[in-house]
């Protein structure tokens, strides 16, 4: 069997070799499948005009022109003339709206063995074909060093073709972590760090250390953010399910099932609540976790909860498909849950309970998640869905009319720019905002295909999925990067944006600790005995 994984591996070496040197031209990136790709920049004229739409932001929406000067939003209103220099795209009986912000994405992460197959380059082009405009990747720290961890992926984001902006995870804890934690929120534009409830014996950390990172989080104005996972209770689970003979991908939703989502998630919940800091709980993909987090916020408690997109559309029965390429391609953690889950989590996203959506996208190829065909614990954990998140969300929640078109901006892009201090730079069709936009069609449909998606990987969990409203026009920075199905898109073009401390989750914490130091009623003044 080994050396199967080892065949598998070298073909898969020379496939990829052969296709990347059909991907890159001079100027700019280049696929098959349906849709194509010219090498180059992108238009990008100085001045462009978006006409006749219907223009929507997160509260509000208006018949309107958008036009746009230097990748700039100039002016929003209706019947707006311009001289012949002025490119003009039709939007007539079309959405014109802020492109979308994934907050949660994993390109070129080393993880469990091997490496996730979409890079800054071509990560950035499947999402600007999906409509998604800007991310937030999570650095990793080197030997638990940020500054280290940091330098690395700058050097990995130099091929970026669209914007782009960093959370931090922090795995171990010192002074020097304390120290990098600053210089990283002050000097390097991260507002925001993760700690990994699960990976025991990678990424995990305790709760002492947890304790520690919230109280400097909240010092420095940091959000700080959990995957949360009681992985004690998964290393547990997993060996139980191989002595069980289960090591099939099933034996990984078996090993760590919703309660134990549940668990880390109020304990997170109660551990932010007692340092007093904000807390954004990533991927909920359960109604145990998802539940914690209403009452978290009925209480009057700042918690973000953020499901992902493979949680809101899919059920873990392709963890038992017969075929392994299939099954594995959908282990991720936490798993995909059982029906019933994903209706919950799109009620809580509609009414409120949670605030965003994003995608874990964290992509590897069948290869690569052949490394657990005798072992479901060797399977790299991760799915796609920087390209489909878009037009998922606007078909399951807006199609049904679970949500408002407005609360699709907001779910899709407002309130992850909010959230994480770029709002209005970036979530918003203002003037002065930063010209990300995309053109809705919504009586267009879509499918999604592993034959014509812009991964680099070989599988797509949404596959075969169809539906209604697609993403026709997506433009960055001005620059139109995707139009009538064709990927225009350059190495280098993106750009970092640094993201300030203190964002409205802070606002009124401190009148929050005075009144509870004021509750105290200590220290007592007591009386020195005389004897």
């Amino acid at each position: 069997m080994k050396s199967f994984v080892l065949l598998l591996i070298f073909f898969s070496i020379i496939q990829s070799s052969l296709s990347q040197s059909n991907q890159y031209c001079d100027a700019g990136f280049e696929y098959g499948g349906d849709s194509t790709t010219a090498c180059g920049s992108g238009s990008s004229p100085s001045k462009l005009l978006i006409k006749g739409g219907t223009v929507v932001n997160a509260h509000h929406q208006q018949l309107a022109d958008v036009y746009v000067e230097d990748g700039i939003i100039v002016s929003v209103k209706p019947s707006i003339t311009v001289g012949d220099d002025v490119k003009v795209i039709d939007a007539t009986g079309k959405y014109v709206m802020p492109g979308g912000i994934d907050p949660h994405t994993h390109l070129d992460m080393n993880f469990m063995s091997t490496a996730t197959r979409d890079d800054f380059f071509s990560g950035h082009a499947a999402a600007l074909a999906g409509g998604t405009t800007m991310h937030i990747d999570f650095v990793i720290p080197v030997d638990g060093s940020l500054t280290a961890g940091y330098e690395a992926y700058e050097k990995k984001a130099k091929e970026a073709c669209m914007d782009y902006g960093f959370h931090m995870a922090i795995t171990k804890w010192n002074d020097d972590v304390s120290r990098e934690m600053e210089i990283m929120v002050k000097e390097k534009g991260i507002n925001s760090f993760k700690f990994f409830m699960a990976y025991k014996g990678a990424l995990m950390v305790n709760d002492e250390l947890i304790l520690e990172g919230f109280k400097r989080c909240k010092s420095l104005g940091a959000l700080a953010m959990v995957h949360a996972e009681n992985g004690d209770a998964v290393d547990e689970g997993q060996k139980r399910m191989i002595e069980l003979g289960i090591t099939g991908p099933e034996g990984h939703a078996l090993s760590r099932p919703a309660v134990l989502e549940g668990e880390a998630t109020a304990r997170a919940i109660r551990l932010a609540n007692f340092v007093n800091t904000p807390l954004y709980v990533v991927h909920v993909m359960s109604i145990d976790a998802m539940e914690e987090i209403s009452k978290a916020r009925k209480s009057g408690q700042r918690v973000i909860g953020e499901p992902v997109v493979s949680g809101l559309v899919l059920d873990e029965s392709w963890l038992w498909n017969p075929d392994f390429k299939t099954a594995a391609s959908y282990v991720m953690s936490p798993p995909i849950r059982s029906k019933g889950h994903d209706k919950a989590l799109q009620a809580a996203l509609a009414t409120g309970v949670l605030q965003l959506v994003g995608t874990d996208h964290c992509a590897f190829n069948s290869t690569q998640k052949a490394l657990g065909i005798d072992d479901f614990r060797k399977i790299p954990n991760g799915v796609n869905g920087i390209e489909e998140r878009m037009h998922l969300v606007w078909d399951t929640m807006v199609e049904s009319g679970q949500i408002s078109v407005t609360d699709y901006v907001r779910v899709t892009s407002t309130e992850c720019a909010r959230i994480f201090n770029i709002y209005p730079r970036k979530g918003a069709i203002l003037p002065g905002s930063d010209a990300d936009i995309i053109i809705l069609n919504p009586n267009s449909s879509f499918e999604i295909s592993a034959k014509s998606h812009h991964s680099r990987i070989d599988t797509n969990v949404y596959d075969g999925k169809k539906g209604k409203g697609k993403v026709e026009v997506t433009i960055s920075r001005g620059r139109v990067v995707w139009e009538n199905n064709e990927l225009k898109v350059t190495p280098g073009t993106g750009r970092y944006i640094p993201m300030q401390p203190y964002s409205y989750l802070f606002d009124g914490l401190d009148k929050k600790d005075a009144t509870y130091l004021n509750s105290l009623k200590a220290p007592v003044k007591r009386a020195k005995s005389s004897s």
